[in-house]
């Protein structure tokens, strides 16, 4: 154990806390449940909702946003917004995240909610689902102000949350500067960075109020710690105190911990919507489709895709889709079609108690299917006179745009569910298109595939 903060060098209430970031087990605890002001640090919140909006496809990271004279008018700490300008959101979350800019946090919030009010109750909501049970946020930046108040423990949970929640973008707080848009910024926490082996992040935070803040976080070999310090007096006394506290947790922290994720939040009702919010959510379970009239004594096809069918079906996706829901083609082979002599391909079913299986939208079997003794070809399209779609790039080889097809899939399950994956061949290459889908649905999955740094373009009927 080492001595105690002495109390003539805080400039503020002292509180900090220490976790074993793999499982969130606690090290040690001072003053962790004081609510304190948090300043900067509640830019983290700021940047965690940030990139949940832009996961969720409400925001893109190059949208343009405007800058009100609100956000322009914020005290320093600030990147230099002029009201009126317009600038991408992604510089605005660098700025947030690498120089501590008010009037970026500011611009965040607006753009993400329409002002800063609605924001900051967003922020709140957030926090209650992170578990954040003594936070109350006012503002996206964290200047003081009555009510705006936080905890050494509940920052640390939203420290840790923004590690292993949005890992793509963590690398953020650990750049010693970055490009904003209008100029280079200079990270606030890069004398721990550059001095505190393991150290890449996360955020500081200063007022006068508050003292010097910091979240920090190392990695030393498989051991990750996470430490937090309010009231500091000064950076290089905060600094200290952090390097200590780290040092703290990688020497009581065991070398081998099953790493136990944080759940992911899960929101209650929006007031005045009635809508419940919920970010991440599992089909229960998947219902068999009704039988067409006539077709009720016919039992559903289960088509058991092997590796030629599979194989049949990438090549059938550089064909152009039918602009009819569905195609049967039933060839008798000595007598007059009768109606089980008729397979309906659109009615594909497991068994209620078996897992959903992924199917492709378009099946079409080079090799005629046989069903009791009869020869059947097949094909399964859902475009339902949805004539939209999207191109994810354009490839050297088949092989390479089937395989950005299924790998676009499976990240966005979601708006890409029931579309037809198809590859187009071009003279400059392969382009890779998923088709059969309304316009608004396209215009989603292209969003939402942008905001992951995938190029994506819309493509229209014809």
């Amino acid at each position: 154990m080492f001595a105690a903060l002495p109390q003539q060098l805080c400039a503020a209430p002292y509180a900090a806390m220490v976790v074993d970031a793999r499982d969130g087990r606690v090290i040690h605890s001072r003053n962790a449940d004081t609510r304190l002001h948090p300043a900067s640090l509640t830019k983290m919140m700021t940047l965690y909702i940030a990139f949940e909006a832009v996961e969720r496809g409400e925001i893109s990271l190059d949208t343009k946003v405007r800058i009100s004279k609100h956000a322009a008018s914020e005290p320093p700490s600030k990147l230099g917004l002029v009201a009126g300008q317009r600038i991408k959101l992604r510089y605005l979350i660098r700025a947030a995240a690498v120089k501590s800019a008010n009037d970026a946090a500011t611009a965040i919030g607006e753009a993400i909610s329409g002002s800063e009010k609605k924001f900051a109750q967003r922020m709140n909501r957030t926090a209650k689902a992170l578990g954040m049970s003594r936070t109350n946020f006012k503002n996206a930046h964290g200047l003081t102000q009555s009510g705006h108040l936080s905890t050494a423990r509940d920052m640390t949970t939203l420290g840790r949350h923004i590690f292993y929640d949005y890992p793509e973008y963590y690398n953020l707080f650990s750049r010693q500067s970055t490009h904003a848009g209008i100029k280079t910024v200079r990270n606030t926490n890069r004398r721990l960075l550059a001095n505190y082996r393991g150290a890449d992040g996360i955020k500081t935070g200063y007022t006068n109020a508050a003292g010097f803040n910091l979240v920090a976080s190392a990695e030393r070999g498989s051991e990750r710690i996470i430490a937090t310090v309010f009231g500091g007096r000064s950076t290089a006394t905060r600094n200290k105190r952090v390097a200590e506290l780290l040092d703290m947790g990688f020497r009581k922290a065991p070398t081998r911990v099953a790493t136990r994720k944080p759940a992911r939040p899960v929101y209650g009702a929006v007031p005045g919507t009635g809508k419940t919010i919920r970010t991440v959510t599992t089909v229960k379970k998947s219902l068999r489709p009704q039988a067409r009239p006539g077709a009720a004594a016919k039992p559903p096809v289960l088509l058991a895709l092997s590796d030629e069918i599979n194989q049949a079906v990438a090549e059938a996706t550089s064909v152009e889709a039918p602009k009819s829901t569905t195609k049967i083609a039933t060839k008798p082979k000595a007598k007059p079609a009768t109606p089980k002599d008729v397979v309906l391909a659109s009615t594909v079913a497991a068994e209620p108690s078996a897992p959903a299986a992924p199917i492709s939208a378009t099946l079409d079997t080079s090799e005629p299917l046989q069903e009791d003794g009869q020869e059947v070809v097949a094909r399964l399209s859902t475009s339902g006179g949805n004539h939209w779609g999207i191109n994810v790039g354009r490839f050297p080889s088949r092989y390479a745009a089937q395989r950005m097809l299924l790998k676009t899939a499976l990240a966005e399950m979601n708006t890409l569910d029931g579309s037809l994956r198809k590859v187009v061949k071009r003279k400059a290459g392969y382009d890779a298109q998923f088709m059969g889908m309304p316009r608004e649905k396209a215009d989603l999955a292209c969003r939402r595939l942008q905001a992951r740094q995938v190029t994506c373009f819309m493509v229209g009927p014809g």
